[in-house]
């Protein structure tokens, strides 16, 4: 009963994506004014007999219409495949009894059966019982599996009557969120595994995905805005000549029908209906040739914006540097002094210690299908021991180790070996994780822990912490290493399976031994310092933002080149009240830089609003961002006037990604998300090719515009004068402009159209001074002999020849090509045809 009145509150739990029909989209894309304006032109041509160029405009609005209906209704299907894909289900809910109902009829507040074997989740539920091994490639792009376990006390958290209530954000450690697939579920006392519903349709994440696709965020640019005003600036010029024209007809008393279409003419001459088609010829080039260097665009107007980009922000791991981790090597602590670095940890003497027992269960990795999963930096590690992961009853063989999880009955008492009796998942808000685990064989129990080495030593009693531990952490994270803490502590006795699985893991994480660190090291791509020097050049700012720590982000920074040896680093660290800083003397005569972490970035937009435009002026490294920041700094970037481009792998990049003008994915997952543009090659070389080709795409769209803007113009006043008378590419450091209404755009499109009215009036009215042509132009035929279409007439045929001439000159003087594009004269086509024009006239 309850669950009907919650299903009258919530509705349907579906997210559908309805494919409009051609028949919709047709009369959509036809009600755009620009076809409207094509289709009166058309028939005003064709009353004028203008039959050729009303078939050319009337063939070419057909194949833009098309290709639009045809883009458009794929992205739409695409989009509907992958929503309606496990859309309906059956699954099985705990009401007043266990039943089983279709997904589409789960409510906020239902207690949802996870299946043993898995399945794709219809909507977000957080875990009451049991864990979950999940992928949220998805919604995330990491394909890597992610462990999920049940809220410590469900009955008090969901609710909100503890600490704090519910949140999917702070609580995705135990929230199966919809679209993601859950791989396996565990349960070690035989209970089923069972989630609660707390969100469903749209308003669960995968809905709120569909939504940002369906309704994005529009873009605004420059160009587009002037093009719009510069339009109306046409029409303005057409109706002083639509009224002059009228004006005229009538004096030299004209036909009415002929006043109408020739008034009507001069507005369709002045305002090119070609001109969208026009405008998309150099992105549909740009787009091809992107598509055959491995760029894939789903948007291509932000072809053209990416031309104007100035700043780029990459994400570092996967991105700037290789995803894998290699471990260097291991710093042991015994008698609270760091000893010598190890790099092999697979020596007798290491193989029975408790720093290898915590690298063989401290971790999140299984088995899916015979083929260990998870983490790679735990699977490295877990590697580097040569141990055996083992899920069931078995026994270890050789020099091996076993690590199981499952009741170790029936094992023989001498297999060499651990069990992992309970596992705390690492928590990116805690920066640990942590293990309870048993020898095999034994009765005792130890508590493992690894993470963040400022945390883990936070929790460890101050004695076993090296008094050097700083300087050593600080000179392993200015070189650029990945370090991992970890800690150990013995459990009483007395600690009974049982018990320890209700056990919070805070009592658990305290009062530990610190152990000592493992060095991980993150190596560059090989093409990262290249590709960025060639952004330097072209003056291209370049700023890294990174979930990693702050230190080792600076040394990734120095060795890329983003931060010049010689530059100075500054490290920002905000709180409420005030703003901590180093020293800023002799910033005046010294290149810096700011970096900072996600805590004190959103310290400083919420407290500190008039320092934020100096600090994005300056900041280059932003570490330890969640993603929300990530895309906090992109907004807070294009704030003070940046067009910002963002390249990231996919993992936790999606708002980002979507937000910038141009949003680079590395990783072909991202494109469920919409990124604008996918990189087949997980290469950021594709960040300068891409804005090559956006200059090239931008400068032709300019020239294209003047084009035939200038073309327009020089018509308008030949058809006006006439009606008064009874008859490959480097990169470099300039950008294009990005608005039409500039002093260099405006002097040369000016300049060309008194020119073009100067020549044209030059040779009419000097042909109107020639004694010998004025009877030409004057007689009066008789009316046996009067063809009204082949009237012999100097002044027509005089500013005809002209005005054909200047569309080949104009057409030549916008074709610019360096440094954004090719000169003209490489383009052998064109030259063929102008050279057919001139031979023809």
């Amino acid at each position: 009963m309850f669950s009907c009145y919650r299903k009258l509150l919530y509705g349907v739990n579906e997210i559908t994506v309805k494919v409009p029909s051609v028949f919709k989209l047709l009369i959509k894309e036809v009600l755009n004014p620009f076809y409207i304006f094509q289709l009166f032109s058309v028939i005003l041509w064709s009353t004028d007999e203008y039959y050729y160029y009303a078939l050319a405009i009337v063939i070419m609005s057909i194949v833009s219409i098309v290709s639009s209906l045809y883009s458009i209704r794929k992205q739409y299907i695409m989009l509907h495949d992958m929503v309606a894909a496990h859309s309906t289900v059956r699954v099985s809910v705990c009401r007043v009894n266990e039943e089983e109902i279709f997904s589409t009829d789960l409510v906020p507040g239902d207690v949802m059966v996870i299946p043993l074997n898995g399945t794709v989740m219809p909507c977000d539920a957080v875990l009451i019982n049991g864990t979950c091994i999940v992928n949220e490639s998805m919604l995330t792009g990491e394909s890597v599996p992610v462990t999920k376990t049940n809220l410590p006390n469900p009955s008090v958290d969901i609710k909100g009557m503890g600490d704090e209530f519910y949140s999917p954000e702070i609580h995705k450690r135990h929230t199966l969120f919809c679209g993601t697939t859950v791989i396996q579920t565990r349960f070690y006392t035989g209970e089923l595994v069972k989630a609660v519903v707390v969100r469903t349709g749209f308003s669960t994440s995968k809905g709120q995905l569909v939504r940002s696709i369906l309704y994005p965020k529009p873009t605004d640019f420059k160009l587009y805005r002037d093009a719009y005003l510069f339009l109306l600036c046409l029409v303005a010029v057409a109706g002083i000549g639509f009224i002059y024209t009228i004006i005229n007809s009538i004096l030299n008393k004209v036909e009415i029908g002929v006043i109408i279409i020739e008034s009507l003419d001069i507005i369709t001459i002045t305002v090119p209906p070609a001109l969208p088609a026009a405008m998309t010829a150099g992105i549909v080039y740009a787009q091809r040739r992107l598509k055959k260097i491995g760029i894939f665009c789903i948007s291509p107007q932000r072809i053209n914006i990416c031309g104007q980009l100035n700043l780029v922000c990459f994400d570092k791991t996967g991105t700037l540097t290789e995803d894998g981790l290699d471990l260097w090597g291991i710093q042991r602590v015994e008698n609270t002094r760091f000893l010598l670095p190890e790099e092999n940890v697979c020596n007798e003497i290491l193989v029975k210690s408790q720093f290898v027992a915590c690298m063989a269960t401290c971790h999140s990795l299984t088995k899916i299908e015979g083929v260990l999963s998870g983490d790679p930096l735990d699977l490295k590690m877990f590697e580097a021991i040569g141990w055996v992961r083992n899920t069931s009853r078995g026994s270890g063989r050789g020099r091996n180790r076993l690590i199981v999880e499952e009741p170790d009955v029936g094992l023989d008492p001498r297999t060499p070996g651990s069990r992992i009796v309970r596992q705390f998942p690492f928590s990116s808000a805690l920066q640990r994780m942590s293990v309870v685990a048993r020898v095999l064989g034994d009765k005792k129990m130890d508590a493992y822990m690894k993470g963040a080495p400022e945390v883990i030593a936070s929790l460890c009693k101050p004695e076993t912490v090296p008094v050097d531990f700083e300087k050593v952490l600080e000179d392993y994270t200015k070189q650029g290493f990945r370090v991992i803490a970890l800690a150990h502590r013995k459990l009483e006795s007395k600690l009974t399976w049982h018990k320890v699985q209700n056990i919070s893991r805070d009592v658990i994480e305290n009062n530990m031994d610190f152990m000592g660190l493992i060095v991980m090291q993150n190596k560059l791509k090989q093409e990262t310092p290249a590709v960025l020097e060639d952004l330097h050049k072209a003056n291209i700012r370049t700023v890294m933002v990174t979930g990693d720590n702050m230190l080792t982000a600076v040394s990734v920074a120095r060795d890329c080149g983003m931060i010049l040896p010689q530059d100075k680093v500054i490290i920002a660290e905000a709180i409420p009240i005030k703003l901590v800083h180093d020293s800023l003397e002799d910033l005046q005569v010294t290149r810096y830089h700011f970096a900072m972490n996600g805590k004190s970035f959103s310290v400083i937009l919420e407290h500190f609003q008039d320092l934020a435009p100096k600090l994005m002026l300056h900041g280059t490294v932003f570490a330890r961002m969640a993603p929300d920041q990530k895309t906090q700094l992109i907004e807070a970037l294009q704030n003070v006037d940046y067009f910002v481009g963002m390249c990231g792998d996919g993992a936790n990049d999606c708002g980002a990604l979507k937000r910038a003008h141009g949003g680079i994915s590395l990783s072909e997952l991202e494109a469920s998300v919409a990124s604008p543009f996918t990189s087949k090659t997980p290469s950021i070389s594709c960040v300068p090719n891409l804005i090559r080709e956006g200059r090239a795409a931008l400068m032709t769209s300019f020239c294209v515009f003047k084009f035939m803007a200038l073309y327009s113009i020089i018509q308008y006043f030949s058809v006006t004068l006439l009606y008064s008378v009874s008859t490959d590419i480097e990169l470099v450091a300039q950008r294009p402009p990005s608005g039409l209404i500039s002093g260099a755009l405006l002097f040369s499109v000016l300049s060309q159209i008194i020119i073009c009215i100067g020549f044209q009036s030059l040779g009419f009215f000097w042909v109107k001074q020639q004694p010998c042509l004025y009877w030409n132009s004057s007689h009066l035929y008789n009316e046996t002999d009067l063809d009204t279409h082949n009237i012999q007439n100097y002044e027509n045929t005089t500013v005809f020849f002209i005005s054909s001439f200047q569309y080949l000159i104009v057409a030549i003087a916008f074709s610019k090509g360096k440094p954004f594009r090719q000169p003209c004269y490489k383009n052998c086509k064109f030259g063929i045809c102008d050279f057919y024009h001139v031979s023809f006239l």
